[in-house]
């Protein structure tokens, strides 16, 4: 076959070179500069890139008086080629030619010659079908400078977005998938913020002052409660759903769990046919998790652990003598509501406190001594569970990472 060779014209040598050229590859000639007067392009590096088709057959249309006849011919072959210059996606001309077969005489014909700006038109048109989603309830017309507004400008969008927010939003809340995105992209900027709370002195100060009003409790309280999924999801085999959707932080004395007593930082229950109360009490990262050493290799648990402990075991107490075995909603005539029962039978209990960042020596590695001493500790408890505040992260950003469909991986020492 003869050499793919510069310039194409139309004539014996591209006829043959065209019979030639296999269906299964795209051709591009050697880069020559482009003369197009008056062209932005003009002296620019271009090539020609061809590509031929051998349909099985092909249809032809004939109009005989009123009648369009519509009839079935042998195969034959299609060129198409493009004139490219500066960049791969810029063609300034497009040509489809019919060839003839070998043997049969005869040149490559031109069906159709589009230059620009229709030949932009069609190439923006090509690349916009992969943003058309082929199920659709309604029609849609969409201007093209739009379109090409979207393409060039990658800010276009947010733009756009800024524009009609209640629309975007719409259009979200009908769409499952989207529905899904904005999900997990909300608990995914929550545990950031979590480990920014977490890790960032600063920030956790200006959050104390700022949104827990001087208590460092209530800061993690309040991201909690802005993030449900974090403790419900997290702390049991079980899924949690919160009390009070409005307030995790609850008075447990009283049969009705309104008046003055005992207050828990979380009140969650279990989900499912039979619920059971769970209580949950929230300190700080910066609770200590261990005192001081009380014999050679053997630490004692701090006052803030040992207080915790003993202060949930309390609540837990009062709570089961006050309120009984069981607690049901009931309507304005006093009668319970069907299928709205808790049951504190052994309610279980979670200490939230502490970090394990606690545990390391001076140079960052684990300290065994204290590791022990706090793994024995918390193991010995009947209840409550104790977890920390790093261990309830790695949970968070493994349960984020699975829902992104990503495979999840081990999480990190923390």
């Amino acid at each position: 076959m003869p050499e793919f060779d510069d310039p194409f014209g139309e004539d014996a040598d591209e006829t043959t070179y065209a019979q030639g050229r296999l269906a299964d590859r795209t051709y591009a000639s050697k880069s020559f500069p482009l003369k197009r007067t008056n062209s932005e392009d003009d002296g620019s590096p271009a090539r020609f890139v061809c590509k031929v088709l051998d349909p099985a057959s092909e249809s032809t249309v004939e109009c005989e008086g009123e009648e369009w006849l519509i009839s079935e011919t042998p195969k034959g072959r299609y060129q198409f080629k493009l004139l490219i210059a500066r960049q791969s996606w810029n063609v300034k001309e497009l040509w489809i030619q019919r060839v003839p077969a070998p043997g049969a005489g005869g040149a490559v014909k031109n069906l159709l010659n589009l230059k620009q700006p229709e030949v932009s038109k069609l190439v923006e048109f090509l690349k916009m079908l992969e943003s058309i989603p082929v199920e659709g309830d309604t029609a849609v017309r969409v201007d093209d400078s739009l379109v090409r507004d979207l393409f060039a400008d990658p800010t276009a969008i947010q733009t756009l977005y800024n524009q009609d927010v209640d629309r975007f939003r719409r259009l979200i809340s009908d769409d499952a998938a989207a529905r899904d995105v904005v999900a997990i992209a909300a608990r995914r900027d929550a545990v950031g913020r979590f480990r920014k709370l977490l890790h960032d002195e600063s920030y956790f100060d200006a959050e104390v002052d700022s949104v827990g009003k001087g208590s460092p409790e209530r800061v993690w309280q309040k991201l909690f409660e802005e993030n449900p999924w974090m403790l419900g999801a997290t702390l049991s085999s079980q899924l949690l759903t919160a009390w009070c959707e409005e307030r995790l932080e609850q008075v447990v004395d009283g049969f009705d769990i309104t008046g003055p007593g005992k207050r828990t930082d979380a009140l969650l229950r279990t989900a499912g046919r039979i619920r059971s109360m769970v209580f949950v009490e929230i300190k700080t990262h910066r609770s200590k998790l261990l005192g001081s050493e009380y014999r050679g290799g053997c630490w004692s648990a701090s006052s803030e652990l040992s207080g915790g402990v003993a202060q949930i075991q309390g609540t837990v107490h009062r709570a089961v003598e006050e309120i009984g075995s069981r607690i049901a909603t009931r309507d304005a005539d006093g009668a319970e509501m069907p299928g709205d029962v808790t049951y504190l039978f052994r309610p279980r209990a979670v200490l939230v406190v502490g970090e394990l960042g606690q545990l390391q020596g001076s140079a960052g590695g684990d300290h065994p001594d204290k590791v022990r001493s706090f793994e024995l500790f918390r193991r010995s408890l009947t209840e409550p569970e104790v977890v920390t505040f790093d261990e309830l992260l790695a949970r968070a950003e493994w349960l984020v990472q699975a829902a992104a469909a990503e495979e999840p991986s081990p999480p990190d020492d923390v």
